[in-house]
């Protein structure tokens, strides 16, 4: 990971919200020129501490929201190009680059990564409603996309020039039909998804309610 006074060749924002567990594993692994932007939500097990002493930056967000957190990472990143990705250990911060090299070459606008998930780390209601998500993308903006994962990568000033206003989970269905309609480059790569850290939980689609809020707020984006 890049020391805090480095150039970076990107910035990689990490929403966290109690991911105290994961934080030291996930930051060890970001690769040499990668710096983090711990965007804390209001984690209360030392999360933001954990943080600091891995290097990382760390952003406080009062606003409670998955979206909330990753535009004020957004908003803090420093560098031309930007990642994101789960703090919770499920996806492994050496496959950045997979997100990040077309970018970097021109090749794409924004490109994300298609979850390939190991046994037991998605569940079924999540995988389902992924499917749905994406079928109800395809007809709005036409682009073929097998999944809204959460590792990504794009430039920072385009980023904040798309407007993004969704605050809270339909965050990253926003980041990309706002991509389509400005007719970005959009493309997805394979990358790992496994279990997450012993004592961590998706606060998105680990449990059932989560997914059905999900569903709602991009359902939310899609009708606009």
């Amino acid at each position: 990971m890049a020391a805090p006074d480095d150039p970076a060749l990107a910035d990689v924002v990490l929403p966290c919200l109690d991911e105290a567990t994961s934080l030291p594993w996930v930051l060890s692994r970001l690769p040499g020129g990668y710096r983090a932007i711990v965007a804390d939500n209001g984690s209360t097990d030392g999360s933001a501490a954990i943080a600091a002493e891995h290097g990382a930056t760390v952003v406080h967000v009062p606003q409670r929201g998955f979206g909330a957190a990753a535009h004020a990472g957004l908003e803090a990143a420093t560098a031309e190009l930007v990642c994101f990705c789960d703090a919770d250990g499920s996806m492994d911060p050496t496959q950045l680059p997979r997100v990040l090299d077309p970018v970097h070459a021109g090749e794409y606008d924004l490109v994300l990564g298609r979850r390939r998930p190991a046994r037991g780390a998605w569940p079924l209601h999540a995988r389902v409603a992924n499917m749905a998500l994406s079928r109800m993308l395809r007809t709005r903006t036409g682009l073929r996309l097998h999944d809204l994962g959460p590792m990504r990568a794009a430039r920072r000033e385009a980023l904040l020039d798309l407007g993004i206003t969704d605050r809270r989970f339909g965050y990253p269905l926003e980041m990309v039909t706002r991509a389509a309609d400005a007719g970005w480059r959009v493309h997805e790569v394979d990358v790992d998804y496994g279990l997450r850290t012993q004592g961590s939980r998706s606060k998105v689609t680990g449990t059932v309610l989560g997914t059905v809020r999900t569903i709602r707020d991009m359902r939310g984006v899609l009708a606009r």
